[in-house]
């Protein structure tokens, strides 16, 4: 199952982390680690990786890993069982629930890091044998509106574009998607097609992010009106004669209805503008831009999607391509950027709640369908229930049995300590996991089942563009490390289907899923892979990337979808939908006067699991904050770099504060990674409204009311060592990974006495401390022969020491005589000047290195990519050089300014 070809050198797999699904090329070091490089052949990527994929070999430490199945016992803790005692007691569970309360009372919740084989086999358990459609995925928090929004408009999940697309567009239009930090592969690729052939930029955010650096046109709009902004657009192109008539009359339907509707919400250029809060000059702008320019690609992604309006934004956007024909032709096509690396192969399955098997939904004939190719005559016959409503379910006691698989639902769904509440009230609660240890492992699993990890685990996922990729195995399975598919496959021969799920590979299940999505097709369904049905063994290890359709009997790779109509709708039209007018399901109040935005930061990635175990990926924004505006900042009494309590009707955070006139007024804006296993009062989902779009399901993460008041803290520090600890209760933290440990920044109102005691019974024989009551201070070192085993400094909040050195000096094997008797001052003993917060991910330059380059003369991103190497990799930090080197133009005419008074 996880065979490794061990004279194999290096391995070309797949990336873990986002939808654009980057060929990756992994060499192992024969330690259990590997070196990273991205794949120069893989048309995804073409050798580049982003900050987050380059660092995929420092996240392969088996420290923090699962490696053997658990239960809970007698006493209510976790332990060591045999697989088949824990799958035993799996199936037993679930028998039992079924047969006393039917199979409403059981769940699965998957997610987009799941194999496609993996996906297919939970799915076609579920929904296909124990009769019950309650499977679905924290996709339903990324692309579920996308996917509502394509089947309404065109009758199936079909995207209709490729990335060749973003080469060849004279415009290109990012709604609602930081695509510098959360796509930066194709970001750098669309920055060369602007740089080669001219493609303008347009950016349509709330806030001012590091997209927007590039832009032509930035459209800072008020939350929640974008469908207003798009359906302004519609009424103008049909007012300026920018129509394609002739494909609105061949190829869809409801044109009329639609435009009837835009004109209600915003029939000219000042009803757009007033409706957004834009200003009428960049609303005429954007018009004549869209209307002038042939090859438009419109790319959307959680700012559009994460809104209880999601699918109608959607379709206001799809409706705009479909009356100018600006659909499936080079360089043209409404584009979803997906969040997940494998998102769509879900979606393909019919991982969602709303879906059947490969793009069939509950229709009767389909049903009909895949009940005769699964042999499954108790398949479900109805919709299950989305995630939202899944986790409101089994709060109410109806859904009594849940597995979950390689997600973090307590940190990452909305109202997240109603889930976790939730959570500890199952009667059989299963995790499949890579570690021990998670918020939702800490809920009250029952079972814990070890699964394998990105490197060991082999099978497909598809990217963004539709194109099926291998990941490979690369490293052998640890310890008891099982792929999902398998125990699933056991789990499903213990409840007495063993006819259907006799797999022995990731293969065989790849072939069944092609041959699945041919049965009785003959393209009438978009999702067609028949022509890989019959695959080998030996050709599935080897098969290269492939775009799907890919039907039986051709070798022809289709790029795009509906150039000449051809939907796959009843009537074969593509269909114009009537949007909503938009309006926020919430309201500010006197009590929660402002809105809470949440999203990615540039280096982490959705709850840290992975992201978290890298040194360098933590170096960038290593604390979790909150975003404010200068002037509600003074309005709020808040400080740069203090911190404030965020409360909203559903939770509270305490996060550090940084105020940037970048966030429009009016907004918070705080990153959704952190959760109690990486910090202290940081679970920003606990703050998010649980409210859902009516047709995707898909929770609206971008606009719940919020209040922030400021947080005393007198004490700021760090704490380093080589193993986690568990810090005194009550103290703000972020935990960091360090080379040779791990890191934890710390603020709280304590005094000195409380770090004193609570470290005592932690330090060793050889230690070195330094302690000034009066000010506030306390330092102490442990070592262990000659490296650092423990330290913490701690000092007043207003004078906090850098940690740069004193973490240069914990990696270390050795410490000199020097760097002993200098360690307790904070400073390097060779003199070396800090290299400041890192700026540059993948290379390691820090922002001081970066002025330094600025002052000896550098003047372009280029300039420094040249001296330093910053930029020259994923380019995500490009936009952060270029305000540095803004800052330092502006620096010395402020300075000259204030010497002139």
């Amino acid at each position: 199952m996880n065979a490794i070809d061990t004279s194999l050198k290096t391995v070309r797999t797949t990336c873990a982390y986002c939808g654009v699904g980057c060929g990756v090329l992994a060499t192992p070091d024969g330690q259990g680690g590997a070196a990273i490089a991205g794949d120069p052949d893989h048309p995804a990527n073409l050798g580049r990786l982003c900050s987050k994929g380059s660092a995929l070999g420092e996240t392969l430490s088996l420290d923090e890993r699962l490696l053997h199945p658990m239960m809970r016992d007698s006493s209510g803790a976790m332990a060591r069982v045999g697989w088949s005692d824990a799958l035993d007691h799996v199936a037993d569970g679930f028998r039992k629930i079924v047969a006393e309360h039917g199979p409403g009372a059981v769940a699965f919740y998957l997610s987009g890091q799941l194999l496609t084989e993996d996906y297919y086999v939970a799915n076609k358990l579920m929904k296909g044998f124990i009769g019950s459609a309650n499977v679905d995925t924290n996709s339903r928090l990324c692309m579920a509106s996308s996917v509502v929004g394509h089947r309404r408009a065109f009758g199936a999940d079909t995207v209709p574009g490729c990335y060749e697309d973003l080469d060849q567009a004279d415009l290109l239009i990012f709604v609602g998607s930081n695509a510098a930090w959360c796509h930066p592969v194709l970001y750098q690729r669309m920055l060369a097609n602007k740089q080669a052939r001219g493609a303008r930029f347009v950016v349509i955010d709330p806030r001012r992010t590091d997209t927007v650096g590039d832009d032509d046109l930035f459209l800072g709009l008020k939350p929640g009106t974008d469908t207003a902004l798009f359906s302004g657009l519609l009424a103008y192109l049909a007012d300026n004669g920018a129509l394609d008539r002739a494909y609105i009359e061949q190829h869809t339907s409801g044109f009329d209805e639609a435009l009837a509707r835009a004109r209600t919400i915003a029939g000219s250029v000042a009803a757009t503008a007033k409706a957004t809060g834009l200003n009428e000059v960049d609303v005429a702008t954007f018009f004549q831009m869209f209307r002038q320019t042939q090859r438009v690609v419109t790319l959307y992604s959680q700012g559009v999607n994460q809104s209880a309006q999601g699918t109608d934004k959607v379709n206001a956007i799809i409706n705009c391509h479909l009356a100018t024909g600006r659909i499936g032709k080079p360089g043209a096509s409404p584009f979803s950027l997906t969040g997940q690396p494998n998102a769509m192969g879900g979606r393909e399955v019919g991982g969602l709640a709303n879906q059947l098997a490969a793009h069939m939904g509950f229709t009767p004939p389909d049903i009909d369908r895949v009940r005769r190719f699964w042999k499954a005559p108790g398949i479900a016959t109805h919709e299950g229930l989305k995630a939202v409503q899944m986790f409101e379910a089994i709060g109410r006691g109806e859904i009594k049995a849940l597995w979950v698989m390689g997600t973090n639902p307590a940190v990452s769904l909305p109202d997240a300590d109603a889930v976790r509440a939730a959570l500890g009230k199952l009667d059989l609660f299963v995790v499949s996991e890579n570690v021990r240890s998670n918020d939702t492992v800490g809920a009250g699993a029952h079972v814990l089942l070890p699964a394998l990890a990105w490197g060991e685990k082999s099978g497909t996922v598809t990217n963004s563009e539709r194109r099926v990729s291998r990941q490979r195995s690369f490293l052998r399975a640890p310890g008891e490390a099982k792929p999902d598919w398998w125990a699933l496959s056991e789990v499903a021969k213990r409840l007495g289907f063993e006819a259907g799920f006799r797999y022995s590979s990731a293969a065989e299940i790849f072939r069944e899923h092609a041959a699945l999505s041919d049965f009785e097709n003959d393209g009438s369904r978009d999702f067609d892979i028949g022509g890989l049905m019959h695959v080998s063994d030996d050709a599935f290890d080897t098969m290269a990337p492939v775009q799907w359709p890919l039907r039986k009997g051709t070798t022809r790779q289709q790029a795009r979808f509906f150039a000449e109509g051809r939907f796959y709708t009843k009537d074969h039209r593509g269909q114009f939908i009537a949007p909503e007018a938009p309006e926020l399901r919430t309201h500010v109040t006197p009590e929660r006067p402002l809105r809470l935005n949440t999203g990615r930061v540039r280096d982490q990635w959705h709850t840290m699991t992975r992201t978290g175990l890298s040194p360098r990926l933590g170096q960038h924004i290593p604390e979790p904050y909150v975003e404010i505006h200068p002037d509600d900042a003074a309005c709020f009494a808040i400080i740069d770099g203090g911190y404030a309590l965020l409360t909203t009707d559903y939770g509270a955070c305490t996060l550090k504060v940084l105020v940037s006139d970048r966030q429009q007024c009016g907004m918070l804006f705080a990153p959704i990674h952190w959760n109690d296993e990486t910090a202290g009062y940081a679970r920003v989902g606990a703050l998010v409204a649980p409210y859902v779009d009516p047709y995707s399901g898909q929770p609206e993460n971008k606009a719940t009311p919020v209040s922030i008041l400021p947080v005393a803290i007198s004490q700021r520090g760090f704490v380093l060592a080589r193993k986690p600890l568990v810090l005194p209760p009550g103290v703000v933290h972020a935990r960091v990974a360090v080379t040779g440990g791990v890191g934890y920044l710390l603020a709280d109102h304590a005094e000195v006495a409380l770090w004193r005691d609570w470290l005592a019974p932690l330090l060793g024989d050889d230690v070195a401390s330094f302690e000034d009551v009066g000010r506030g201070v306390y330092r102490a070192v442990s070592f262990a022969g000659e490296r650092i085993e423990l330290c913490l400094f701690v000092g007043p909040a207003d004078d906090a020491l850098s940690w740069d050195a004193v973490k240069d000096a914990f990696a270390a094997d050795a410490l000199s005589d020097d760097q002993r008797r200098l360690l307790l001052s904070g400073k390097s003993a060779d003199g070396a000047a800090s290299a400041g917060p890192i700026v540059c991910a993948c290379f390691g330059v820090g922002r001081n290195t970066i002025g330094d380059a600025i002052a000896a003369g550098c003047a372009t991103a280029g300039e420094i990519g040249a001296k330093l190497k910053a930029g020259t990799n994923c380019g995500s930090c490009i936009p952060e050089l270029k305000r540095l080197i803004a800052a330092s133009e502006t620096e010395p005419l402020e300075q000259r300014k204030a010497a002139a008074s």
